[in-house]
């Protein structure tokens, strides 16, 4: 018995043109149910069925061993065509065995990782198919006044509701032979693979991008600062410090606004034995001056034919240290090269797109110039104690 995987990403999308290839954290929307599928020990092979040429070109660019691309028929790459169709339609045009299972994944539940493949396979043995869910913690109500789930003269606590569980939508697992029989994806004694709660997210509207984009880069995308403590914190000015915006006096004078928050963030740092620096493109008196007073290590100013990188790269040879004990937060585009080398990067909530996609980066709440340093500084000093 094998084990088959179906991604089912079609070309037509009404509400994101293309979103089964559109950028999602740094990569095509397809790829990470597809990595996952790749470390899932128990897939033998995994098919991205489309009727699109250049899903199939981003696809197979990936160089993955297991996967392989499927020609859809049109007919069943409509608006109206049901996932079934696909399924009935490669099933008999590749000839799969009855006794293959097959696990059907969707491209738009990028949050799902191969320990879910894996477990979800391991349960089959105690039933015919499969699906995932999650757990809702919410009160339902009918239409007509009266509670679905729940006895309002009792309102329980969260903690002692069991909730509901509701299709995410990941995945499903179920024999060649019964989706042939039964023309559907689950049939027989169903089971459950109850999955995170984050995991709830669809990429069905624009919105739903940038809300499982940060349960991405929070709950899966993993970085260096979960092996290494951190050693030296770097942060950027305009747009970090500052709100990236440019004041000037009556006479000329050029102003710039920074928040007292980030000045106790740094003296936390540096009283936890943390040096600090600061790298920017411009050349001012000013951050001369607020550098002084912040009390950092390292203060680069201006153009200096290098890159920000490479100014890092020679603070951590004079400290011996690694970039991966390093953290640094930027904004804007000359950040990125810096972000995505060292260990724990981050950036404000009004960073540019281009700064968000960086794999593995942190989003951070706060925006720049509201004291987004002393956020992110909470957040190294909390994973160096965990490392203690």
């Amino acid at each position: 018995m094998n084990v088959i995987a179906l991604i089912p990403a079609r070309c037509g999308s009404k509400s994101i043109p293309f979103k089964n290839i559109r950028s999602f954290c740094g990569k095509p929307l397809v790829y990470w149910n597809i990595l996952a599928l790749e470390n899932t020990p128990e897939v033998d092979e995994i098919y991205v069925a489309t009727d699109c040429a250049k899903i199939e070109e981003v696809v197979l660019s990936f160089g993955f061993p297991k996967t392989k691309v499927y020609q859809r028929k049109p007919e069943n790459a409509q608006d109206v065509s049901s996932t079934e169709s696909v399924m009935l339609e490669f099933i008999t045009q590749r000839a799969i065995a009855e006794n293959n299972l097959m696990l059907l994944v969707q491209a738009t539940s990028p949050l799902t990782i191969n320990t879910d493949f894996s477990s979800g396979l391991q349960k089959m043995k105690d039933g015919d198919s499969l699906l995932s869910c999650v757990r809702q913690k919410r009160f339902y109500w009918n239409p007509d006044g009266t509670p679905k789930n729940y006895d309002y003269r009792n309102r329980p606590r969260r903690q002692d509701f069991d909730g509901e569980l509701m299709e995410n939508g990941a995945f499903y697992i179920n024999s060649v032979g019964n989706i042939l029989r039964d023309k559907n994806r689950l049939s027989g004694k169903i089971l459950i693979h109850e999955m995170a709660d984050y995991t709830a997210v669809e990429l069905d509207e624009p919105d739903d991008w940038i809300i499982a984009e940060n349960l991405m880069r929070k709950y899966i995308l993993k970085s260096d600062r979960s092996k290494q403590k951190i050693k030296l914190f770097l942060t950027d000015v305009d747009g970090v410090l500052t709100d990236a915006g440019m004041y000037y006096a009556e006479n000329g004078d050029e102003l710039k606004k920074f928040n007292t928050h980030d000045g106790k963030g740094l003296e936390l740092l540096r009283n936890a034995g943390i040096k600090t620096g600061i790298i920017t493109s411009e050349n001012t008196k000013l951050v001369s001056r607020r550098a002084k007073k912040l009390k950092v290590d390292y203060l680069f100013q201006g153009k200096h034919g290098k890159g920000k990188l490479e100014i890092a790269k020679e603070i951590c040879a004079l400290e011996n240290i690694t970039l991966s004990e390093t953290s640094y937060i930027g904004d804007d585009i000359n950040c990125t090269d810096l972000l995505s080398a060292v260990g724990f990067a981050a950036c404000p909530a009004d960073a540019l797109l281009d700064v968000k996609n960086i794999e593995g980066i942190t989003l951070l709440n706060k925006k720049g110039g509201e004291g987004v340093v002393r956020e992110f500084a909470d957040l190294i000093l909390k994973s160096n104690n965990q490392l203690s």
